[in-house]
């Protein structure tokens, strides 16, 4: 009973806010990064302060994106650029590097001083994947996807995992694009349409039904059920456990 047609053999699964409850901690890094950043703004240029929204702003703009994407995708939706700058440029630097470096900055602190958090159903839900013998695989935005998964406990669960890093390595273009998931499917030998994917980002159900993918779950954290199902999902649950009890969702 793990709620999945007959035809799935693979499960890939976003690691924040699907698996790890990190999606709150990169939430507050990126409200903090962006409200220091339009303040600054402010002061500078006259113009009225408006903080980022940690409810729409985050899940339409951010989340489920890579990192400098999120930037660059925030401000855009303010009508702002900002130099690209260089991967070196000193957290809170105002270029694009700057301000993800500064976000990636507080979540790495966050993490070391208080650690990574799971969620039960999720983590009940990849044992039945594995006990099932379905391969297993995490993709993720994030360039600390190896910390994560580690501080979790998750390593012996998970067969394969494709992050930030591996994007930069090898070109591959972030979500809502369906790069990372088909690398990831990939990695596993599992054709795109036996495998399925399992999101909380509107990015990143959105890039499960680009590429073409089996059956595409999304987990609804923040009440958007419906834009979940309007990106590309094909069944929404609250948990992952929900599957586990009922079977497959009509």
């Amino acid at each position: 009973m793990l709620g999945l047609p007959d035809h799935v053999t693979a499960v890939l699964f976003d690691l924040d806010g699907v698996l790890t409850q990190t999606a709150r901690v990169h939430n507050a890094a990126w409200t903090e990064t962006f409200d220091d950043y339009l303040r600054r703004r402010s002061a500078t240029t006259g113009e009225p302060y408006r903080p980022f929204d940690p409810g729409p702003d985050y899940h339409r703009y951010v989340d489920g994106r890579p990192r400098l994407d999120g930037v660059r995708t925030f401000l855009a939706s303010r009508g702002i650029t900002l130099p690209e700058g260089a991967p070196e440029d000193p957290p809170g630097a105002q270029t694009v590097h700057g301000l993800g470096n500064q976000k990636n900055a507080m979540v790495l602190e966050r993490i070391r001083t208080i650690g990574v958090d799971v969620y039960p159903g999720s983590v009940a839900y990849l044992k039945a994947v594995a006990a099932a013998g379905l391969r297993r695989a995490v993709v993720t935005a994030s360039a600390n996807g190896r910390e994560v998964v580690a501080a979790a406990g998750l390593e012996p669960l998970l067969e394969a995992r494709v992050d930030g890093l591996t994007a930069r390595a090898e070109g591959l273009r972030g979500k809502p694009h369906p790069d990372t998931f088909l690398a990831g499917a990939k990695l596993l030998d599992v054709a795109p349409e036996k495998a399925a994917v399992v999101e909380d980002a509107l990015a990143g159900v959105e890039a499960g039904r680009a590429g073409g993918f089996g059956y595409v779950i999304g987990v609804d954290r923040a009440g958007h059920a419906d834009e979940l199902r309007a990106h590309g999902a094909d069944v929404v649950v609250d948990d992952l456990g929900d599957l586990l009890d009922t079977g497959r969702p009509e």
